[in-house]
Order: C-alpha cells, then structure tokens, then sequence
C-alpha cells in the first residue's frame, strides 16, 4: 500500500503539470483582451498598452508560463488582474465556504444515501422499496436549479422560515449560519442522494444473494450482525467511488447552485473571473478544482482497500 500511495501521488503531481499546461493555454485563447475589460472600452490605447505592460501580457506565452507555474511552486497564484489583490487569499476565502457546503451535503448524502440504500435492498421488491425508488428517480431525473427554485419559493417565500440567498454575516451567531445552509446543502442532497442510494441497494443487493452472507446466516448469527458486519462492509466498495466522484462534484460543479442562492463560493468566484477575464484567477481556481478531483478519487482508492483488505494494489500493479 506504501509504494501504491507514492505511485498514485506520482501520477498526480504528473496530471498537475499537465493541466497547468491545458488550464494555461485555455484561458489565453479565450476572446476578449483582459486590458480592454480592466479599464473599459472607453480607454485610450496607450493605456491599455501601459497595462498590458504592467500585467506581462506582451511578453512571449512560454515565458508568461514559465513565470506563472516558478510562482505556483513558491506558493504565488498571482495578483487579481480585477481586483488587484493576491489570488491566493481569494481563492482560499470562497474555497472554505464551498469547502463547508461540500462537507455539510457530503455527510447528509452519505448517511441517508447509505441508509435509504440498505432499507430498499433488505425489502427489495416490497412497497417501500418501491417507494425509495420512486423518490430516488425523481431525484435523478429533476435538475438541481428546479429543487433550489421550489426550496426557495417555498421555506424562504412562502413560509419565511429560511433565508433565500447569501451567507451569515460575521458575527450573526450560529443559528443564522446554519440557516444560510440549508437551502442549499438540501438542494445538493437531493440531487446527489439517488446516486449514492441507487448503488448501494444494488450492491447490497448482490452481496446479500453471495455465497458467504448464505453461510454466515446457516452459523445462526443475528440478521443485525449479518447485514451491518458484512454485507455492509462489502456492499459499500461501489459506493465509495460513486462518493468520491459526487464530492470532485460538489467542490468544482456548483456552480449552478452558488448562482442560485448567491452563495459565495469557489463556482461563483470562477463565474466572476470567466466574465470579467481575470486570467490569474480563473488559473488558480481551475488548477485547484482539478486537484481536489485527483484527490478526491485517490481517498476512495484508498478506502477501498480499508473497507476490502483482499485488495492488493501493490501486487496487481507489480
């Protein structure tokens, strides 16, 4: 397992050089001249030359690259072309906020995914079963943005219980931080739940009809013991990839959600770098989204092998 974690952190400090050089050619063959957007379509062309100047964008692509990764190894993402501020204090404030969101809808989803999973597989073909299925559909089949549109109409417009849109303000005490978050860790989960749901009642399903479940029954052990010692412990090797996917999701695919609900988060801070043209920014936010999906599937290649001992990576990749 030692020498499989050092391969697996090989390869992703490989994809790392190599979206550097995607992430870094991609926001430089977008149309628009970032001067131009800074200082407006008013300006004269000598002072959009000047910034030009000041900013490094006449100096040749390979030397711009070159600048910009030698400042990601000493921890520099840049200054804010918009903003005129370092990148990396940005980046980190709105990633900590989709960091809390991420986290808050994961352990959501985990739980009553895993759960409702567990109960459809144990009364497969009953009426609830039928039930959490019919729920788990429509989940899949109901766009985020249509659950974020009705939780709003109905806890924040008509029953005026929680607030629409935005975060807690600095000070406002706990319960109002959680406020701000239901809406949307419960539009998240909603959208994620049938995923994880879905899977698990299959997997549990396959492994409850195994051969080892048959005996551990045929030795007398409890029902309890039987499906939560181990079927669930094999039963859940699917849905920890389905898991691990569904957070790479939640970090670098809410956009739609932080639009929604004006919630300050790394996907609103890349739609406002997109718009405006900010190179630095859009770099460093993609770069990073990419990381934590890298990350995100070597914790569940791990997990793996902490829920299943019988894998051996270090043996199967020799």
């Amino acid at each position: 397992m030692f020498f499989y974690v050092l391969r697996r952190l090989g390869a992703v400090a490989v994809i790392a050089v190599i979206m550097t050089v995607i992430v870094f050619a991609a926001t430089h063959i977008l149309p628009g001249n970032a001067a131009i957007m800074i200082m407006g379509k008013y300006a004269t062309p000598e002072q959009i030359a000047a910034l030009e100047e000041r900013l490094g964008l006449h100096a040749p692509l390979l030397t711009q690259y070159w600048d910009w990764v030698s400042g990601l190894v000493r921890g520099d993402f840049g200054q804010s072309m918009i903003m005129d501020r370092p990148v990396g204090p940005i980046v980190a404030e709105a990633f900590g906020k989709s960091l809390v969101l991420a986290a808050c809808a994961m352990a959501t989803v985990t739980f009553l995914g895993i759960f409702i999973g567990v109960v459809s597989a144990v009364h497969a073909g009953r009426p609830l079963d039928h039930i959490l299925s019919i729920f788990s559909y429509l989940g899949i089949s109901v766009p985020e943005f249509f659950w974020a549109i009705i939780f709003i109409f109905v806890f924040a417009g008509w029953l005026r219980w929680l607030p629409a849109a935005g975060v807690a303000e600095p000070g406002a005490g706990f319960v109002a931080f959680v406020a701000h978050l239901v809406l949307p860790v419960a539009t998240l989960t909603l959208t994620l739940l049938a995923h994880v749901a879905r899977m698990t009642r299959s997997s549990m399903l396959e492994v409850l009809q195994s051969q080892f479940i048959k005996a551990a029954r045929a030795r007398g052990l409890p029902e309890r013991t039987v499906l939560f010692r181990h079927a669930l412990r094999n039963g859940l090797l699917p849905t920890i990839t389905v898991l691990a996917n569904d957070f790479g999701f939640l970090i670098g695919g809410i956009v739609v959600i932080e639009t929604v609900f004006a919630y300050p988060g790394i996907g609103r801070l890349l739609i406002f770098a997109v718009e405006r043209h900010d190179l630095p920014l859009m770099q460093a936010i993609i770069l990073i989204l990419t990381l934590v999906y890298c990350l995100a599937n070597l914790i569940a290649d791990l997990l793996y092998a902490y829920f299943n001992p019988r894998i051996r990576y270090g043996r199967a990749d020799g």
